[in-house]
C-alpha cells in the first residue's frame, strides 16, 4: 500500500453508516487518493438518491460508478446504509465498468487473502475459511489449492460466526469467509458480516494486484485460469398470502418426492437434503450424514459441476433456487466464449 497509496478509489456509503468509518479506515491503511460520492455522503433513512439503498444493484451504484468513470478510478466501492455489505465495481478491458456479484467478491478477497497468507508463509495446515452452501464453491477451491480446510454453513452470518467460535480453543485460525449476498468477514473480531474491514481489505488486494501489473478485472480472468469459471445464478420465485405459502411447500415436498434425474443433459449425481440431514449417492443408493443443522434445503449436484440449490426464504413470500456451472477456462482469450456458454 505504501507504494501505491494514490490508488484510485471512489467510493458511497448511500446515506449510510459506513461516510465515517469506511473512508477512516482506508485513510488508516495508507490510502490517500479516496473520492467519495458528495450527494450521498448525507445521512438520510429516505435515500433520496436511489430507488432502492441496495448496492447489489446497479442502479443504486450508478452515481458511484458515474464518478469513477469520471475520475478514472481503479477500483469503486460501496457500502449498504448500515455498513455490513459492499458491493465492488471495477474497470473491464474495454473500458465498460463491472458490477461483480456476490460470489465474485466473496470469492475474490477469499482468493487475495489464501494467496497472499501462502506467499508470506502464513499457512502451517491449521487455517480455515467458511462459505455458506449456497455461495460459489470457487471458494472451496481456492482454498484447496493452498491447503487451507473450508467449512460450509446455512445461509446467514450467525452461522459463520458460530464456527469461529467452535475453533477458538482448537488452534485453527480463521482467514475469512462470507456469503453470496455480498456479506464478508476478514479476521474473527467481528463476528459479522463487515464492509469497513471488507473494503479495505478490496482496496488492498487492488493495490497488490496492480504491483505485480494486473488490474482488479485481469485478476478475475487469472482467477479462473487458475481454478476454472466459476458462474452462478439466482432466481426467485414471489408466492404470496396463504396459498402462496402452502405451494412452496408442495413444491419442496413434490421435489423430494419425484427430485430430477437430470439438469440441462447432465446426470443428478448427488441429492442433498439438508432437513434429513442426508445427502444421497444417486447412482449407488448410499446415504451418508449431512454435518450441518437441520434446514429445508435441498441442493441436486450433476455430472458436469452443476449445483441447483432449492430453498424457501425465511423472511419473504418466496422460493429461491440458486445456479452454479463450471467449465475450464483454457485461455484469457476464450473469457467471453466460456462466460457465454456458462
Amino acid at each position: 500500500v505504501e507504494k501505491l497509496h494514490d490508488l484510485k478509489i471512489v467510493y458511497t456509503p448511500i446515506h449510510g453508516s459506513g461516510v465515517v468509518l469506511v473512508p477512516e479506515s482506508l485513510r488508516n491503511f495508507g490510502f490517500t487518493n479516496i473520492s467519495t460520492v458528495k450527494q450521498q455522503n448525507i445521512l438520510d433513512g429516505n435515500f433520496p438518491t436511489v430507488e432502492s439503498p441496495n448496492p447489489e444493484e446497479r442502479a443504486t451504484m450508478k452515481m458511484a460508478i458515474d464518478l469513477g468513470i469520471n475520475e478514472k478510478a481503479e477500483i469503486i466501492l460501496a457500502s449498504d446504509p448500515d455498513a455490513d455489505r459492499l458491493a465492488i465495481a471495477v474497470p473491464d478491458d474495454k473500458g465498460d465498468i463491472i458490477l461483480l456479484n456476490g460470489n465474485q467478491t466473496c470469492v475474490r478477497l477469499t482468493y487475495y487473502l489464501c494467496r497472499r497468507w501462502n506467499e508470506l508463509g502464513k499457512l502451517n495446515g491449521k487455517q480455515y475459511i467458511v462459505k455458506t452452501i449456497v455461495t460459489s464453491e470457487m471458494m472451496a477451491k481456492v482454498a484447496e489449492k493452498v491447503g487451507v480446510k473450508h467449512y460450509n454453513c446455512l445461509t446467514g452470518f450467525k452461522y459463520i460466526a458460530s464456527i469461529i467460535r467452535e475453533n477458538e480453543t482448537t488452534g485453527w485460525q480463521y482467514i475469512g469467509g462470507g456469503e453470496e449476498s455480498f456479506g464478508y468477514l476478514p479476521e474473527d473480531f467481528v463476528r459479522d458480516k463487515d464492509a469497513v474491514s471488507s473494503i479495505s481489505l478490496a482496496a488492498e488486494c487492488a493495490a497488490w494486484a496492480k504491483s505485480i501489473g494486473m488490474s482488479m478485472y485481469e485478476l478475475l480472468k487469472q482467477m479462473y485460469l487458475d481454478l476454472g469459471f466459476y458462474k452462478e445464478g439466482l432466481v426467485s420465485v414471489v408466492r404470496k398470502g396463504k396459498e402462496g405459502a402452502e405451494e412452496i411447500r408442495q413444491m419442496m415436498t413434490d421435489y423430494r418426492s419425484h427430485p430430477p434425474k437430470s439438469i440441462c443433459g447432465s446426470a443428478v449425481i448427488t441429492i442433498r437434503d439438508y432437513l434429513s440431514g442426508e445427502s444421497l449417492d444417486v447412482n449407488t443408493g448410499t446415504k451418508n450424514p449431512i454435518d450441518i443443522e437441520s434446514s429445508n434445503v435441498l441442493q441436486f449436484l450433476t455430472e458436469d459441476g452443476t449445483i441447483v440449490s432449492i430453498r424457501p426464504s425465511g423472511t419473504e413470500p418466496k422460493i429461491k433456487f440458486y445456479f452454479g456451472v463450471c467449465a475450464p477456462l483454457p485461455s484469457a482469450e476464450q473469457f467471453d466464449e466460456v462466460q457465454a456458454k456458462l
